[in-house]
């Protein structure tokens, strides 16, 4: 049944989206993020408190979810495939990170680069206010890339593992380590730990996502699979993250593009090591091109997870 949960979340997110006044969860996961900040990060013991803190939050988040979940299958199995189906949908990020990139994309069509400006600025940290055409266009294809994980394949692993209890769990992590996993005077002791769980849990996601965008979207450059592959591999490696790399390296190689390069953050400059040839200008389509991966590796990554998850059950019975 939690397969059928997941394709419902998939349908529900990726043609309904998040209904614009609905009280998101993860705006309740980053309160109570936000209360147990206030009161733990302070005097010693900060790594310790951290780990706490992190621990609680993914606890409550999931033990919260998979009473929701119970409790709806115990009314009926079709009441429960709904609400676990609506739980999963709201955890995904397909419509919203569509729509957030075709809002640029649609901004640099119409030749106003102010606006395209200011509506990257709403998706990415950097400072974006003298940003040209084609480094509007890194800065989308970067963000859809990066979040084709942690909002769309990553939750659907572990939805597909463990069912909206797992993709809640996965989106408190992502919620911890993007509120308090900074390496900063503030956080660097107390959200070491969430940092350090978010890259454990994007570690399998992130890998398996760069690898379906490589072997089943369409490749645009004269490179074979084996060569893209070798040099996906390299590269991703470069990236800061361990594990964003495998995203943007992926992306790149298969659009022929190069990503990377310098931002500024704040007036401050800095260098991101280059993901991929240019064997081609950025172009305003590649933005629509990171879309459709986006898109295709979703539907894949549930038909992967969902046929391996099935067959293991069926197999273990």
């Amino acid at each position: 049944m939690t397969i059928v949960a997941v394709i419902v979340g998939q349908l529900l997110d990726a043609f309904i989206g998040d209904p614009p006044k609905f009280p998101h969860p993860v705006r309740w996961i980053g309160s109570f993020i936000r209360f147990l900040t206030y009161r733990f990060n302070k005097g010693s013991y900060r790594f310790l408190k951290g780990m706490i803190t992190g621990i609680l939050v993914v606890s409550v988040v999931a033990i919260t979810t998979f009473l929701i979940v119970y409790l709806a299958y115990k009314i009926h199995v079709i009441v429960g495939i709904l609400i676990e189906g609506v739980l999963i949908g709201i955890g995904l990020a397909q419509k919203s990170l569509k729509e957030a990139a075709m809002e640029v994309y649609n901004a640099l069509i119409a030749g106003d680069l102010n606006e395209a400006r200011k509506k990257l600025s709403w998706i990415v940290g950097r400072d974006t206010e003298h940003l040209e055409e084609s480094e509007i266009v890194r800065g989308v294809v970067e963000t859809v890339s990066e979040n084709t994980s942690d909002g769309v394949t990553a939750p659907l692993f572990y939805a597909c593992l463990f069912g909206a209890t797992g993709l809640w769990a996965y989106k408190a992590i992502n919620t911890l380590d993007s509120m308090i996993g900074y390496k900063n005077e503030k956080y660097i002791e107390f959200g070491k730990f969430s940092a350090k769980l978010d890259d454990v849990a994007n570690f399998i996601p992130s890998r398996l996502t760069g690898l379906i965008i490589l072997l089943f979207t369409k490749n645009k450059t004269h490179r074979s699979l084996t060569e893209r592959i070798r040099l996906w591999r390299i590269d991703a490696k470069k990236h800061p993250s361990p594990n964003s790399g495998y995203l943007e390296a992926a992306t790149s190689y298969q659009l022929g593009i190069r990503l990377g390069g310098y931002n500024s953050y704040q007036g401050v400059q800095s260098f991101r090591a280059y993901m991929g040839k240019a064997d081609v200008p950025l172009e305003v389509n590649h933005i629509k091109e990171a879309i459709r991966h986006m898109f295709i590796v979703s539907a894949l990554f549930t038909i992967i997870m969902g046929g391996g998850v099935v067959a293991i059950t069926v197999a273990w019975g």
